[in-house]
């Protein structure tokens, strides 16, 4: 996200913080494997990596049983895609009972930069008996939503997902045919689609997924998301609980309560713990210099805003650039 953020008039706040949200958010693919399996398989992934890693499961051909790492088990048809976003150890295999295989113990053929091909096939069977796994491990920072992360389901599907976006089975489709023909090239084009499958589907939980949460319900609030756009729009203003009522148009109390019932913070934490993270991302993506960051987030100085910073996030700026995420 850029440090000045535009006013959209057109399709007013609520859009606005969608955007503003899904812009924070960082999935990021690591590690792409296209799998070519016979039955009886039983796979393992993520098994020595952070818990904060993501994965992504797509069935292009066959079937597997999805089990996490909390043990659910789940069934997964041909053109289901799933995205893990705590992954940890988790297993795709064809029946119970079958014995798991680490999918880092396979032999790789690399096929293009972070992306590999495994093929595990028993050449007595019929090649139409074959399984077909598009898997990829992601990095996943939910940015904006992090105060969300909890309500992040354990298992994100893709079938709550076509009814808002009809272009997504076409893409599946493509998917499909991409895994089957192995053109050249294929191994880019499958990275690339399964970014934005991943995308979409992160999309559609923003939307509708949580909206048991404050932050979405606060959206669908047309004044109160009012003052959250003006608050995302000029971080750097000294802003006082009643600057925020009057641009919503309400009392301090009206205003300061339904503030806080709906985001389940006060305006105060909620502005603080916004610079906080618009000084995570000038820092680490943007790497803008610290008093340039001060001064657009309305602090006096860089010792006030580093002090600021330590307190609110356990790490200090510097640690930032250097890729040391905040512990908030």
């Amino acid at each position: 996200m850029s440090p000045s953020h535009s006013h959209h008039t057109t399709n007013g706040p609520h859009y606005d913080m969608v955007n503003e949200l899904l812009s924070g958010v960082r999935l990021r693919g690591l590690e792409y494997r296209r799998v070519e399996i016979s039955a009886p398989f039983g796979l393992r992934f993520g098994e020595e990596s952070d818990k904060k890693l993501a994965y992504f499961h797509f069935i292009g051909q066959g079937s597997a049983l999805l089990r996490t790492r909390n043990g659910t088990v789940q069934q997964l048809a041909c053109g289901d895609a799933v995205l893990i976003p705590c992954a940890g150890a988790h297993d795709l295999y064809s029946e119970e009972g079958v014995s798991l295989c680490s999918i880092d113990t396979f032999e790789t053929v690399p096929l293009c930069d972070a992306t590999s091909e495994i093929s595990a096939c028993n050449l007595d069977i019929c090649r139409s008996k074959d399984n077909f796994i598009f898997s990829c491990a992601m990095e996943f920072d939910l940015g904006w939503l992090h105060p969300l992360a909890h309500l992040k389901p354990e298992v994100m599907h893709i079938e709550t997902v076509p009814d808002y976006d009809p272009q997504i089975p076409t893409i599946l489709d493509v998917m499909t045919k991409e895994l089957m023909a192995k053109r050249p090239g294929y191994g880019v084009i499958l990275t690339r689609l399964a970014d934005v499958i991943a995308a979409a589907i992160l999309r559609r939980w923003v939307e509708s997924g949580c909206n048991v949460c404050g932050w979405v319900e606060a959206m669908r609030d047309a004044k109160l998301s009012q003052v959250l756009s003006a608050l995302h729009r000029d971080p750097g203003r000294q802003w006082t609980v009643a600057d925020m009522a009057h641009e919503m148009g309400v009392s301090r109390s009206v205003f300061a309560e339904r503030f806080t019932e709906l985001t389940h913070s006060t305006p105060q934490q909620y502005l603080s713990n916004l610079r906080m993270r618009l000084a995570s991302q000038w820092i680490s993506r943007d790497n803008l210099p610290l008093d340039d960051i001060a001064d657009r987030l309305g602090y006096g100085s860089v010792a006030s805003f580093s002090r600021a910073f330590k307190r609110m996030t356990g790490t200090s700026p510097g640690a930032i650039r250097n890729g040391i995420l905040p512990e908030s």
